[in-house]
């Protein structure tokens, strides 16, 4: 089968991840794949340019750019695409525009997220115009799903869930000697407790809330230490707000990190603090490292951490709640490594990258139908 996916870009991200980590596993099962990017290739391109798979970048400006348009119309053309495959909304509605006349067979689009971008009226105004020629949009979890029905941006007839999926055996389960090794990496001492928090330094992340929390955190703990890993805007506002509580010296913003695989088992806790989300690849991957979670209660992050066996779940934009979750696991480490171990089962048996991969291929067969 000849797919085509349409990105933004192939920066890091979740949603990046998965669609290189896709076109991976369906160029290994024999399908012809190609990835264009709307605008810039990305950091990850080398990825999938490595391993033969071709990345077009378009290089889109701002407004209208027929340019872009044709590039892109170009690259579904010559590829003589089967599956014309999008992400997210504006990547989707460029496409279908772009593919006006071509024989495309399925079209489907996968919704990454919740829809809480600020000022995006237009943005789902064009989407939702772009739907009328597509097959099929997969949402990342099932409360996105009622989300995106519920608010008339997606016919309840098309709407589908297909789960984000990790490598989970790339993944080593968190252990006392990644912990040591870790801690030396960052000139840490043995004793000192790691609370990691991987994602784009951006306002729906809410880091400063996990910062605020982490203050409090601090006062009971006192060898803790809160690690950001990401990078994005508001760096230098979640700098101030640390120094602000009283913390700056621990917290240590890392910014991108292509070792992240590596850090996640050494640390001791996992806290997510995001006002939305759809299916985080953060809490995946967490889970894949045998992590005890705290994380809010927003979008699909209950469809991977379920509260009081794998984790907990505090509510969004609630700094003293949590903070309180993760005092109580960091003071309870017996039971929040047993948290850990189920969320590493779980993830093995719910979150892989074949069972998300073969979804897809049942979506793309049936999308039409």
């Amino acid at each position: 089968m000849n797919i085509v996916h349409v990105v933004e870009n192939l920066n890091r991200g979740g949603l990046e991840r998965m669609v290189i980590d896709l076109v991976t596993m369906q160029q290994r099962q024999g399908h012809a794949c190609r990835v264009v990017c709307l605008f810039e290739a990305g950091a990850l391109a080398h990825e999938l340019a490595e391993q033969g798979v071709p990345v077009l970048a378009c290089g889109k400006r701002r407004g209208v750019d027929l340019r872009a348009l044709t590039r892109l119309r170009r690259a579904l053309s010559a590829h003589a695409a089967e599956v014309l495959h999008t992400h997210n909304a504006v990547a989707h509605y460029h496409a279908v525009w772009a593919s006006r006349g071509l024989a495309i067979r399925r079209v489907l689009n996968t919704r990454h997220g919740m829809g809480a971008n600020r000022g995006s009226g237009r943005r789902e105004w064009l989407y939702r115009w772009a739907l009328a020629r597509t097959d099929a949009v997969a949402t990342v979890c099932v409360a996105a799903r009622d989300d995106a029905v519920r608010r008339g941006i997606v016919p309840p007839e098309k709407a589908r869930v297909v789960p984000n999926g990790i490598r989970v055996e790339q993944f080593q389960p968190a252990s006392a000697e990644h912990r040591l090794r870790v801690r030396q990496a960052l000139g840490l001492t043995p004793q000192t407790r790691l609370i990691g928090n991987v994602g784009r330094l951006n306002w729906t992340k809410d880091q400063a809330s996990l910062i605020r929390a982490f203050g409090a955190v601090q006062r009971q703990v006192a060898d803790a230490v809160l690690v950001l890993i990401g990078d994005g805007e508001l760096r230098a506002e979640l700098e101030q707000c640390a120094a602000a509580e009283g913390v700056g010296e621990r917290v240590l913003l890392l910014g991108d990190r292509s070792d992240v695989r590596d850090l996640l088992p050494g640390l001791d806790l996992f806290a997510l603090s995001s006002l939305s989300e759809g299916y985080s690849m953060a809490l995946l991957e967490a889970c894949a490292s045998a992590l005890p979670i705290v994380a809010t209660a927003v979008g699909g992050n209950g469809e991977i951490v379920r509260d009081g066996i794998s984790g907990r779940l505090v509510p969004a934009g609630d700094p003293a709640a949590l903070a309180g979750a993760m005092i109580a696991l960091l003071e309870a480490p017996s039971s929040a490594w047993a948290l850990g171990a189920q969320a590493r089962a779980w993830v093995e048996a719910e979150g892989s990258l074949e069972s998300m991969a073969a979804r897809y291929a049942a979506l793309y067969r049936d999308a039409a139908k």
